[in-house]
């Protein structure tokens, strides 16, 4: 697979996943307790490939500190304004040597679909989605791309969407003049080259905030188990789970995996974590509190007697004791609480969207979009 380079286009925003996204770029959100490029990589480079170019842009100071730890050594190329998908990819024309696989950043795909597709000169990956009008809609004939429609309307269900995973010949990256890759495609179809289909086995996109989730969910059935820190011999541990170093866990707690959790963690006694829950560093859980499909991000605390289900808690949250935060609808997110917010005890939070560095007192009910900084009394 040496003939093949990757090029992965890591410079936008993310302004969907807002308020999670004022403070960090979309890919360097976490599941499973590592950047979402990270784990792009690391697909990647099980794929074969060593070549790789990453197209950074917003906050990439960010990007580039986390890619400088990568064990593999990546190439970055700098889009200095945000003028679309194809305008990222034509930023790394210079390095462009041989067949090139192009990849977003923030999609999750398994390394077998990428191998597939590798196999090809000129070809697109696609996967069936739930939602396709999200997405851009495929049409083909014989397995070959006849036609791309960017969100279209009134698309049936489980229709054909691209995954943004394409393999490019050295000369079609060279002659980019296109901003976006679907419109690139079209003219490219159009001109009579021929894309071969390939259908994905595993990809994750996160477009609105409740599909962190279900990334998260994914990602973290592919972990390694792991214990260490300061495990009490009464916890109970259950399935697939990752506890990292310093971290202590108090008695009577219960842990169904999938679950990881971060290092210098406080837990317990008596919490229930599990299953489909990432914990990140220095987070304090204190007892009797019940945590399932949630992200929590480093430097939490989360109050005694809490339930919290089906929740992104952004850096840095402090949350006093008695918070339930959870949904009322099969599906849908419960609560995102951005970057350093203050929840005060007793508060609910159902379908709530709190902005960062908020500060919710004490009884609250929040089932709305809370911008940051807000005062809520």
């Amino acid at each position: 697979m040496n003939d093949v380079q990757a090029v992965i286009l890591a410079a936008g925003e993310g302004t969907r996943l807002r308020p999670l996204t004022k403070n960090r770029p979309k890919v360097m959100l976490p599941v499973a307790n590592r950047p979402i490029l990270e784990h792009v990589l690391n697909s990647v480079v099980a794929a074969g490939i060593r070549d790789i170019t990453v197209v950074v842009g917003y906050k990439k100071e960010q990007v580039i500190k986390f890619l400088s730890t990568y064990p593999v050594p990546v190439q970055v190329v700098v889009q200095e304004k945000q003028l679309g998908t194809a305008h990222a990819l034509s930023q790394a024309k210079g390095l462009i040597h041989t067949k090139t696989l192009v990849l977003f950043g923030d999609n999750y795909v398994d390394p077998e679909s990428l191998r597939m597709i590798m196999d090809k000169e000129n070809a697109i990956l696609v996967a069936p989605h739930p939602s396709p009008s999200k997405f851009g809609v495929i049409s083909g004939n014989d397995g070959i791309l006849t036609e791309i429609v960017e969100k279209p309307k009134d698309i049936v269900p489980g229709a054909l969407v691209s995954c943004g995973v394409c393999v490019f010949s050295p000369d079609v990256i060279r002659d980019i003049h296109e901003r976006d890759l679907p419109d690139m495609l079209q003219k490219l179809i159009l001109s009579g080259m021929k894309f071969p289909i390939v259908r994905a086995k595993d990809w994750q996109d996160a477009v609105y905030l409740r599909d962190l989730l279900q990334i998260n969910k994914q990602l973290l059935k592919q972990m390694k188990p792991r214990t260490s820190g300061v495990i009490d011999k009464t916890v109970t541990i259950r399935g697939h789970v990752s506890i990292g170093n310093n971290t202590t866990i108090g008695p009577g707690t219960v842990i169904s995996g999938p679950v990881v959790i971060g290092e210098n963690c406080t837990i317990g006694p008596n919490v229930c974590i599990g299953p489909d829950v990432s914990i990140g560093l220095w987070v304090t859980i204190e007892p009797f509190t019940y945590l399932k499909n949630s992200i929590i991000m480093n430097t939490c605390d989360i109050g005694s007697h809490s339930r919290v289900v089906d929740t992104i808690m952004g850096e840095g949250c402090k949350c006093r004791n008695n918070l339930a935060a959870g949904s009322t609808k099969v599906g849908e997110i419960g609560a995102v609480l951005g970057d350093r917010v203050t929840v005060g005890p007793f508060t609910v939070v159902t379908g709530g969207i709190i902005g960062n560095n908020a500060v919710v007192e004490g009884g609250k009910i929040i089932d709305k979009i809370i911008p940051d900084n807000a005062l809520v009394i």
